[in-house]
C-alpha cells in the first residue's frame, strides 16, 4: 500500500485529540514527517509529544517539505493556506467550514482544478458508518419533515478528558491576529450587511456539521424560510424548504455548562422515521446510533437499531482521503460541494438580518 506523506498545519485541540492520533494509527496509509503551527513553541511541543520528526512555524517551510498532502486544521481563515498548498501541488484535507465567503470558495476551487489534486472537506460525519446506514434507509423515502436538534455544551467540558496542551506564550496575540483576518473574510461574504452579520456568525457558521450532513443525506433546500437567533446569539432556529414541499427545522442551542452533548438528524415520512444521533467530535470510540421506525406492508409497526461498525468517522475520513490520492477514487466530500454549505450559511444569516425568506439559486435534490 502506498503511504501518503502528510503535513499537519495547526497543532491545537482537534489535531491533538483526533487527527494526529488517527494518522499515526493509520501507519500503513500515512506518514507524518512534519507539523506546523504559527507558534513555534506549540509546533515543538506537539512534534515532541507525537514523535513527529520535524516542526516548523511557517506555511512556506511546510509546503517546501517532502510531503504529498496537507491537513489544514488551524484557526480560520484557511483559504490562503489551501490556495498555497494547491499551488505547491499538494492534496488538501481542510477542516470545516472550509471558508466564510463564496469568493474564498471559488478561489480554492480554481486552485484545486489548476493543480489537479484532491481537495476534500473534512466532513467526518459523512463518513460515519451510522450515517451510511441512515442514508440507505432514507433513499426513496417520501419525506415531509426533517428535524435537527443540536444541544452543544462548551467544548472545554469534553477537552478536559484529554491531555490538550497549549505551549505558546503568544496565544492571545495570535488569536487576535486570526480574528482580524477572519473579519476580513466576513466583510467579503456579507458586504454592506457585515456589521449586522458579525455578531451572529459564531452561531450560524456553527451549523456547519448539521448542514453538510443534511445536504449529503437529502440534497440542498430550495429556500430559507425564516431564522431566529436568541440567547445572546448563542441559539438559533432556522426553517428550510425543500423542492418537494418538505420542511426542515434546524436548531442549535449552546448550553455551555451542561456536559451532555446531543446532536440528532431526524427524517420523517408518513410511514417511516429515521433517527441518527451523533457524539461530539471531541470524543473517541463513541459510536453514533441509528433508530428506524416504520410500518411494513402488513401494517405491523417495527423498530430497529442496527449494530454500528466500530470504525471512527475520523479514521474513515482519512482512509477515504488516502484512496482518493492513491487510487483515484472520486471524493465523497469535495470542496466543490462544500461551497453549497458556505452559501447556505450565508443565506441563513441574511434571513435573520432581513427577516425575510431567501430563495436558493442552486437547489439540488
Amino acid at each position: 500500500m502506498a503511504r501518503v506523506r502528510i503535513g499537519v498545519l495547526g497543532c491545537g485541540a482537534i489535531a491533538q485529540v483526533q487527527h494526529l492520533p488517527n494518522l499515526l494509527e493509520l501507519d500503513e496509509e500515512f506518514a507524518v514527517p512534519i507539523v506546523c503551527d504559527v507558534s513555534p513553541d506549540q509546533a515543538a511541543y506537539v512534534a515532541k509529544r507525537f514523535a513527529i520528526p520535524r516542526h516548523v512555524s511557517t506555511l512556506d517551510d511546510l509546503l517546501s517539505a517532502d510531503i504529498d498532502a496537507v491537513l489544514l486544521c488551524h484557526a480560520d481563515p484557511k483559504s490562503d493556506a489551501a490556495i498555497a498548498a494547491f499551488a505547491a501541488g499538494k492534496h488538501v484535507l481542510i477542516e470545516k467550514p472550509i471558508c466564510a465567503s463564496l469568493q474564498e470558495a471559488d478561489a480554492m476551487i480554481a486552485a484545486m482544478r489548476e493543480a489537479g489534486t484532491v481537495g476534500q472537506a473534512a466532513y467526518m460525519k459523512a463518513y460515519d458508518p451510522a450515517f451510511a446506514l441512515a442514508k440507505r434507509e432514507v433513499e426513496g423515502l417520501d419525506y415531509s419533515f426533517i428535524q435537527i436538534n443540536h444541544l452543544h455544551p462548551s467544548n472545554y467540558l469534553h477537552l478536559d478528558h484529554f491531555n490538550v496542551q497549549y505551549a505558546s506564550s503568544q496565544r492571545s496575540a495570535i488569536a487576535a491576529q486570526r480574528q482580524r483576518a477572519y473579519k476580513d473574510t466576513l466583510r467579503q461574504a456579507f458586504g454592506d450587511l457585515f456589521e449586522q452579520a458579525e455578531p451572529v456568525c459564531g452561531i450560524t457558521y456553527g451549523l456547519i456539521h448539521d448542514l453538510y450532513s443534511l445536504r449529503t443525506m437529502v440534497g440542498s433546500p430550495r429556500a430559507v424560510i425564516s431564522t431566529e437567533i436568541w440567547k445572546n446569539n448563542r441559539s438559533i432556529t432556522s426553517v428550510l424548504e425543500y423542492a418537494n414541499g418538505a420542511r426542515c427545522v434546524i436548531s442549535r442551542v449552546d448550553l455551555e455548562k451542561l456536559w451532555d452533548f446531543r446532536e440528532t438528524l431526524e427524517i420523517y415520512g408518513d410511514d417511516k422515521r429515521v433517527l441518527l444521533t451523533y457524539p461530539t467530535g471531541f470524543s473517541r470510540r463513541v459510536l453514533s446510533t441509528l433508530t428506524v421506525q416504520g410500518i411494513d406492508e402488513h401494517g405491523t409497526s417495527y423498530r430497529k437499531e442496527p449494530a454500528i461498525p466500530w470504525e471512527s468517522a475520523f479514521t474513515a475520513e482519512l482512509r477515504h482521503f488516502h484512496a482518493c490520492i492513491t487510487e483515484g477514487v472520486a471524493c465523497h466530500t469535495p470542496i466543490t460541494e462544500a461551497r453549497h454549505d458556505v452559501e447556505l450559511i450565508i443565506d441563513i444569516t441574511k434571513s435573520y438580518i432581513t427577516g425575510q425568506s431567501v430563495e436558493k439559486n442552486c437547489a439540488r435534490q
